[in-house]
């Protein structure tokens, strides 16, 4: 009989599996493993902290923490120069009197006073480095994770995922461009309030979580029995995000190979013809992030696209988050990213329709809103935004 503690001990990453940036280079706390899915993968739990209020109190607190680190560091025996130690003087006089301003230089910038980094600094860094260290939570062991009393707080989104897994089993991990699109959300909450929302793609849910914090109601869709109900286990971990604006998630199936939604009532996440009627009737919004790796499976989202915007009573905006990845080539000897430059194609295509009853309007959305999630906004990531106009 396989010990399945030895197994979860001991997750192993294959050759042939893929693992996000997001969970690699995850902060330095526990992972927690939960369990294993039903295809015998590990199944994590990670907390993911919203930055509520990003643009009103960051700069006075980094600053006074700041200041503080350093009288700390003095407390303990750091030596400081005089010229230090009159500087940390001089700060903590002028926080005092005029506040975070006093600390600007003319462009604005906050002048800090660093103490000279010495080897021993260097040496901490290396050994604090961030390290995955797989924790398994036992049944009945309510203390097993310290951080429990975070599960009911407005700004912490629990998500269980996958790590390291096969290239067809990507949505089960969360992936950078879902916490573009959802900044993105978080910054224009007024403009998707009490929205009906589409979801191709939902992988884990995370986008559709934070859309459901502001939009009457959001279908989360993607396939594959496993992936929904590890889905609907997430927007479940996260209703007390969703109740203050009563919104609502619904996780369903949508295969974009197929041209027509599952209605079979035996199947688990099948639509009801009253749901199928409620998408076409009020859906204003569809979006879908980190979706565009495989050229047939661009092709068939576009083809999805296409066919429901053309079902739906009223006009559509898109919303389409993505990240270039790039990668060396026998075929060309250079480094290339042909998933994007087919991505870039199909959206050049898509607007070039001559169609009488929609006119498509792509363009490109500026990354000059604010980050509510914590990763790295990185050069590569873009967010594409298509207005789907009815002319009829």
């Amino acid at each position: 009989m396989l010990d399945v503690t030895e197994e979860m001990d001991s997750p192993t990453f294959k050759s042939d599996t893929v693992l996000s940036d997001v969970h690699l280079h995850c902060p330095n706390k526990r992972h927690l493993m939960v369990r294993l899915n039903a295809v015998g993968q590990p199944v994590f739990l990670s907390y993911f902290k919203l930055l509520w209020n990003t643009e009103d109190s960051l700069s006075e607190k980094h600053v006074r923490e700041a200041t503080t680190e350093r009288e700390l560091q003095y407390q303990s025996g750091d030596e400081l120069c005089d010229k230090d130690r009159n500087n940390l003087k001089k700060e903590r006089e002028l926080i005092n009197r005029e506040g975070v301003e006093a600390l600007l230089d003319e462009d604005g910038d906050l002048e800090v006073v660093r103490r000279p980094r010495s080897a021993s600094d260097l040496e901490a860094e290396d050994l604090l480095r961030d390290r995955v260290c797989p924790v398994i939570l036992m049944k009945g062991k309510e203390d097993a994770f310290e951080d429990e009393e975070e599960c009911t707080r407005s700004d912490v989104v629990k998500i269980e995922h996958t790590m390291a897994t096969p290239l067809e089993d990507v949505g089960k991990q969360v992936w950078r461009a879902a916490f573009l699109l959802a900044d993105y959300i978080l910054f224009k909450r007024d403009m998707f309030r009490c929205c009906s929302v589409l979801e191709l793609g939902g992988g884990t849910g995370i986008t559709s979580i934070i859309m459901g914090t502001v939009a009457k109601r959001v279908y989360c869709t993607d396939v594959g029995e496993d992936l929904l109900a590890m889905c609907e286990q997430n927007v479940t971990l996260n209703k007390h995000l969703m109740e203050a604006g009563r919104g609502e998630v619904k996780v369903k199936e949508l295969d974009w190979l197929k041209d027509e939604f599952c209605t079979d009532p035996e199947a688990p996440y099948s639509w009801s013809e009253e749901e199928i009627a409620d998408l076409h009737d009020h859906c204003t919004v569809i979006i879908a992030a980190d979706v565009f790796y495989d050229d047939d499976l661009t092709d068939a989202l576009f083809r999805t696209l296409y066919r429901i915007t053309h079902n739906l009573r009223n006009s559509c905006t898109v919303y389409l988050a993505l990240e270039k990845r790039l990668n060396f080539t026998l075929r060309h000897m250079d480094v290339t990213c042909e998933a994007y430059s087919h991505f870039r194609n199909t959206l050049n295509d898509l607007e070039s329709l001559q169609d009488r009853k929609i006119k498509y309007v792509v363009e490109p959305v500026k990354l000059d809103f604010c980050q509510f999630l914590v990763y790295e906004r990185m050069e590569q990531l873009e967010l594409w935004k298509i207005t789907a106009e009815q002319l009829t």
